[in-house]
């Protein structure tokens, strides 16, 4: 047997509802909170694969409420896909419970949970093609439109504020002053840069909060390798990684996406010559995600829809520069300063949707 964890993967996975015995472990994709992780199980039929995930109930504080909300969403996109006559093990999540019918694991210090793996698809860091991009935009509102009759008030806010960016700014006011690791006087400029632009913060915010931009369950952090794109087809097949799942904005899902597949680089490239904002691919996208949605977004949410472009993207640079102030203590670091490179990053998208933002405007109109 093979495995790449610090754990006893198949003491863990003895606690699930699988068949079969374990073969292989292996560290899977590139994401910033939880491991995760690639299983091989040996069953009557063949070989099948599974997802293990060591949650991080250190972000994740309760746990409980995170896979309550997982459940119930899992659970309604399913029916949903089935009465479309879709194949639901390929065009969503489908959670596999513990022997005890529970629908996640804790073995006294860590919380594990199980996924069917999704064959035939992959999810990739970067845009590849136009076509990758535009099928992205098509499956998250496809994921949104799964669950355009599901009653957001049944979820819990597992990550309270967690797009308020009025709430972000205060939070990098506080790491600013408290300065607990002494790294405010090397990023005075980058400070500085936050401070200069702390008047887009309420924008969208405010209009959520006054109903003029209607609140929806939302997936809240929809970067493209979070889409499962058909091997055979190119096409955007399912959405994963469901932990942010919670009441929010078209808009924050709309631009997050932006911010992250229309950056010419790495979201964390140290080399800022590389990193540009892509006009080309930010109308791609935009074209896709109008075609999917059709009448089922307000003229409100469609006009603020460049605005949501800017603020995730000032809003994500501003915490990955509050996590450097506080000791990169949120978002996983592979090296040193890496938290800043990533601020650096967003930084300079913003300043170029800036000034491309009229453009932006007319596209969208």
């Amino acid at each position: 047997m093979t495995m790449e964890t610090q754990f006893d993967y198949i003491d863990i996975l003895s606690h699930f509802a699988l068949d079969g015995e374990p073969k292989s472990c292996f560290r899977y994709g590139e994401g910033h909170i939880n491991d995760t992780f690639k299983v091989t199980m040996q069953e009557a039929d063949g070989e099948k694969h599974y997802i293990l995930q060591r949650i991080n109930h250190n972000l994740f504080r309760d746990v409980e409420k995170l896979m309550h909300n997982i459940e119930l969403v899992t659970s309604f996109c399913r029916e949903s896909v089935i009465k479309r006559g879709g194949d639901p093990l390929r065009e969503c999540l489908t959670l596999i419970r513990t022997k005890e019918d529970a629908a996640y694991y804790f073995d006294g210090a860590n919380y594990f949970r199980v996924y069917v793996f999704i064959e035939g698809a992959t999810s990739y860091q970067s845009v590849r093609t136009e076509r990758d991009f535009y099928e992205s935009a098509v499956a998250f509102w496809n994921f949104a439109n799964l669950l355009s009759e599901f009653d957001a008030s049944r979820l819990y806010e597992v990550l309270p504020n967690f797009h308020n960016t009025k709430v972000r700014y205060r939070n990098f006011l506080s790491a600013v002053e408290k300065d607990v690791c002494g790294r405010a006087k090397e990023v005075e400029h980058e400070i500085e840069w936050v401070k200069a632009h702390s008047s887009l913060c309420g924008k969208l915010v405010d209009a959520i909060a006054s109903g003029e931009i209607p609140l929806r369950v939302t997936h809240n952090d929809t970067k493209l390798n979070n889409v499962m794109l058909d091997d055979a087809t190119g096409k955007g097949i399912a959405v994963i990684d469901l932990d942010t799942v919670m009441p929010g904005s078209l808009c924050y899902d709309f631009g997050d996406s932006i911010r992250f597949g229309c950056n010419t680089a790495a979201e964390d490239e140290p080399d800022l010559e590389k990193v540009h904002f892509d006009l080309g691919l930010y109308k791609v996208y935009l074209k896709g995600y109008l075609s999917a949605v059709g009448e089922g977004i307000t003229e409100a949410e469609k006009k603020a829809l460049p605005l949501g472009a800017v603020m995730m993207t000032y809003e994500c640079g501003m915490r990955f520069l509050t996590d450097y102030l506080e000791g990169d203590t949120y978002f996983k670091t592979h090296r040193e300063k890496h938290n800043l490179d990533r601020a650096h990053t967003q930084f300079k998208l913003v300043d170029e949707m800036l000034a491309s933002f009229s453009q932006m405007e007319e596209a969208a109109r």
